[in-house]
């Protein structure tokens, strides 16, 4: 995939890809098992755009952060909902949210027991109920805790 439209160097092409909309591609390719191979456009004298740059760094700071839940991740079954989507290691089902809800969340269609929530970013235990149909996550801070 590129990160703008263009497939080579395009100084006219300034439809860059957000950060949000590079980490959502690679959390799909990771749900899936894929692989994310990115063109980044390199000019004529292979020096990156600035644009390019700015979408990696802050990725790769994401990732940083976030890596567990796409390093090694397993085939995962719950693709995503209206706001987020899911990757999987083992019995560890990661939610990424990309819009962020407000202080709940609910998840509906699990088939297994949830046994905790937490953060990864940061540990924090999130309180959750559980009913035959959905899990509510609740007490969620009104502003995500990591962006992109």
């Amino acid at each position: 995939m590129t990160l703008n439209d263009s497939w080579g160097y395009q100084r006219a092409d300034d439809d860059w890809k957000s950060p949000r909309r590079v980490i959502q591609n690679l959390v799909a390719c990771s749900r899936d098992t894929g692989n994310y191979l990115l063109n980044i456009g390199p000019r004529a004298d292979g020096s990156v755009p600035e644009d390019s740059v700015h979408v990696l760094t802050q990725v790769g700071q994401w990732m940083k952060r976030n890596g567990e839940a796409i390093y090694g991740s397993d085939l995962c079954q719950p693709r995503r909902s209206n706001y987020a989507s899911f990757t999987r290691k083992g019995n560890t089902l990661y939610m990424h949210v990309h819009f962020w809800p407000g202080d709940y969340v609910v998840v509906a269609g699990l088939q297994t027991k949830v046994k905790s929530a937490r953060f990864l970013a940061g540990g924090t235990a999130i309180p959750f109920q559980q009913d035959r149909f959905r899990v509510r996550l609740t007490g969620l801070p009104v502003e995500a805790p990591d962006h992109p």
